[in-house]
């Protein structure tokens, strides 16, 4: 019998990967994803996705979706209870152990797992140490669609918020962009791939600068 692993599920290419290469190893089975939402927005945190996307997202992979809310500019101890909370509810389900989609920072890990061994459960990490360059070109190749949906200012120009993650884009990255944006350069929404039973419709809406990051608004299509 198949182990029930829960998956942190972002609605970027990260983990659209990561599921993937849970699900091509064949060994546990995704129970469910589990995604932050951040309140009054109601779009997924970071991410700026709104929420009727990512269960559109959830509905064409077939698994269910845990929605954990979370207020605007949330502060850790907040966000660890939250967490905890919806965490436990799996525990007494019989999940023992957590997916994520990072790839290679090591004090996020920690974090995770630290927090994770609180409740008496495990982390995985389906895509961890790969070649962040390698990741992209397979993101391609496979047939994954994917769109930039946020943008650091700070390290990438704003243009490429709302550009979708060809092969252009990753060459027009600059010197210093994580291939991934494992460092926070860029969020994305995947729409479409190996792991979707259909692609998720969108519409390009309008682009913002809030909080200090451009982000590119999809509505549903």
């Amino acid at each position: 019998m198949m182990e029930d692993v829960l998956f942190c599920w972002s609605g970027g290419k990260d983990s659209a990967m990561a599921s993937h290469a849970l699900q091509s190893a064949r060994a546990c089975r995704i129970s469910a994803l589990l995604t932050t939402i951040t309140e009054e927005y109601d779009r997924i945190s970071m991410h700026g996705v709104r929420r009727v996307l990512l269960e559109r997202q959830a509905e064409s992979l077939g698994l269910p979706l845990h929605a954990v809310t979370i207020p605007p500019q949330c502060v850790n101890v907040i966000y660890e209870q939250r967490m905890k909370g919806a965490l436990e509810k799996h525990f007494a389900r019989g999940v023992r152990r957590v997916a994520f989609g990072d790839i290679f920072l090591e004090d996020l890990r920690a974090y995770r797992e630290r927090n994770l061994a609180l409740v008496g459960m495990n982390a995985m990490f389906p895509i961890w140490k790969r070649d962040t360059r390698e990741l992209a070109i397979e993101f391609v190749q496979m047939g994954f669609r994917a769109i930039t949906v946020c943008v650091d200012p700070r390290v990438l120009d704003a243009s490429f918020a709302g550009r979708l993650l060809d092969a252009s884009f990753f060459a027009d990255l600059p010197p210093g962009v994580d291939p991934c944006g494992e460092n926070g350069e860029f969020h994305t929404f995947v729409f479409e791939g190996p792991v979707f039973r259909t692609p998720i419709p969108f519409q390009i809406g309008e682009k913002v600068l809030r909080d200090g990051f451009c982000f590119c608004d999809l509505l549903p299509g």
